[in-house]
């Protein structure tokens, strides 16, 4: 990794960590009441105050704590030094539409990114799970503070596979290569947003195919703990990328034959 000298990772993560306390602390109350005002934007996304004041509170901390930092946000776009080979990529809520119909497969996602190198660290936590998942290299990847690490299924037919269908796979002609793909996999689910890649970093999935539509603060803190975990993660050619629109995590042993199977 093409390190700056005074970077510390494990000092970053628990400022991530943090980050995630204050987070949760933010939006699980709203989630649990469930009092909140909701809007759409311009996509047509849901969105609510629970987003936008989360995002709020990690950004004053961020500027707070790392001041030469970039930060880039779902709800409020960039801040923080532009200049920076280090930005932090947040998503408040990811799986909105779950949050707001009481569902508790949501989660905030805090990246720490190298613009040479990617993400390198990364935070998932789910309050209303309650689960939290969090790694950095050099240090392990970890769920509820527990050490985790991919599967060590190396065959579709033994693998437990979550997909997210979407218009934009049906646009990109892939809806059918996708259920071609399930019916070949031991098991299939849809799990979701976050969650399934997460799961895939515990090992107990070993395949995750997202929508195509996705945005970079939906990947990053995803990428570095399912890489840090041991596994892959790329956009749906192949191409790790963080900025991409779609993503598919796998245990790795599995990742060169599911990108092949879904080209089209």
């Amino acid at each position: 990794m093409t390190n700056e000298p005074d970077i510390n990772l494990a000092e970053e993560l628990a400022l991530a960590i943090r980050i995630a306390d204050v987070a949760d602390a933010i939006s699980l109350p709203y989630f649990s009441r469930q009092n909140f005002t909701l809007s759409r934007k311009a996509d047509h996304s849901e969105v609510t105050e629970a987003d936008r004041n989360t995002e709020t509170a990690i950004v004053e901390l961020i500027a707070q704590h790392r001041p030469d930092h970039a930060i880039y946000g779902e709800e409020h776009g960039h801040a923080g030094n532009a200049s920076s080979p280090w930005k932090w990529v947040i998503d408040p809520i990811d799986g909105t539409s779950n949050f707001v119909r009481g569902v508790p497969v949501w989660a905030t996602l805090i990246a720490l990114v190298h613009d040479i190198d990617g993400p390198v660290l990364g935070v998932v936590s789910a309050p209303a799970l309650p689960r939290r998942w969090w790694g950095a290299r050099g240090i392990g990847a970890f769920a509820n503070g527990r050490p985790m690490k991919v599967s060590e299924v190396s065959s579709i037919a033994e693998a437990q596979i979550s997909v997210t269908f979407n218009a934009g796979w049906d646009q990109v002609g892939g809806t059918q290569a996708l259920v071609s793909l399930q019916q070949r996999a031991y098991r299939a689910r849809g799990y979701g947003d976050f969650w399934q890649h997460m799961l895939v970093a515990e090992g107990a999935v070993d395949i995750a195919i997202d929508a195509i539509g996705l945005a970079p603060y939906d990947n990053a803190a995803v990428q570095a703990i399912v890489e840090i975990a041991g596994g892959r993660h790329t956009d749906r050619f192949g191409v790790r990328d963080y900025e991409q629109n779609s993503a598919i995590s796998t245990n790795g042993r599995l990742h060169d034959e599911v990108i092949t199977s879904l080209k089209v």
